[in-house]
């Protein structure tokens, strides 16, 4: 069981400007949603974070969420809590993979978003996840929010030289090793 395992948790990164997340919930379950949410809470408020709380119906629509504010609004990071308890059919799967798979797809191309949306085989599985006296589920994934902001920010300004040259500076003539013409 995992709670019984020693595992390394790093150290809270800091800001030296403000930062903004958004924690998407869907609360399906809601004593389990609740649990999370807190300890998502309070792992941004001891960063010195802000954040907003928008939910959603299940775990499938956590994705298309955060895809919608991205484009429309102005968050460093994103939380995504959910849970999805194996019931009898293979919609498990489906919703475990689906908004797992999107979830990377979304961080893939350059969002901050902390995953926490639980994959349980049961009800007391997810309980104790979610508890944020427990594994604290919820706090970890704003904790790994926050780790992506932080590697955001540092890099954020670096620029490896790509895109278009002054006029000029992309063509060199015969003889030419600076790109200046000469007349």
């Amino acid at each position: 069981m995992a709670a019984t395992e020693d595992h390394t948790v790093l150290a809270r990164p800091s800001f030296d400007k403000p930062l903004k997340v958004l924690i998407v919930v869907s609360p399906y379950y809601s004593d389990i949603a609740g649990g999370l949410l807190t300890g998502a809470k309070a792992e941004l408020e001891a960063a010195g974070a802000s954040y907003e709380v928008v939910e959603m119906p299940g775990a499938l629509e956590i994705p298309t969420a955060i895809g919608i504010s991205d484009r429309r609004s102005n968050f460093d990071g994103y939380v995504a809590l959910g849970c999805v308890i194996r019931g009898e059919t293979t919609h498990y799967e489906t919703v475990c993979n689906d908004s797992s798979r999107a979830l990377q797809l979304l961080g893939l191309q350059g969002l901050c978003i902390g995953n926490g949306i639980l994959t349980v085989e049961n009800r007391t599985q997810a309980e104790v996840r979610a508890d944020p006296d427990g594994q604290n589920k919820g706090g970890g994934a704003a904790a790994a929010a926050l780790h992506l902001i932080a590697l955001s920010r540092k890099w954020g300004s670096q620029s490896k030289g790509i895109g278009f040259k002054p006029l000029g500076a992309d063509t060199l003539l015969a003889g030419d090793t600076d790109g200046n013409t000469h007349a």
